[in-house]
């Protein structure tokens, strides 16, 4: 009579793990969706990395940039006496 119960058990079980579906192949999606939002996940975050990357960048480039223009500036600056100079020395010269 146990062994009849015993076997009777194991067939109910048996029959509701096949009723309820594999179990494995409910986790293999899971996993594949969690596998799809961490690569995507991933993806952002390289792009607004790159998007940082490119934007400092471009910052320095601005900034050089700017840094020539006043290198620049200071040089004409600083020749703007001696062009003066020479000039006032011509003209006073032309005049004697």
């Amino acid at each position: 009579m146990k062994k009849i119960i015993a076997l009777s058990t194991l067939l109910a079980l048996t029959a509701l793990g096949m009723a309820c579906g594999d179990s494995a192949a409910n986790n293999s999606a899971a996993n594949a969706n969690k596998n799809v939002n961490a690569a995507l996940s991933n993806a952002n975050a390289a792009m607004a990395n790159a998007a940082n990357q490119m934007q400092t960048a471009a910052n320095q480039v601005s900034n050089a940039a700017s840094q020539v223009n006043a290198t620049a500036s200071n040089a004409v600056n600083a020749m703007k006496p001696a062009a003066t100079n020479a000039n006032t020395a011509n003209a006073n010269a032309n005049h004697k």
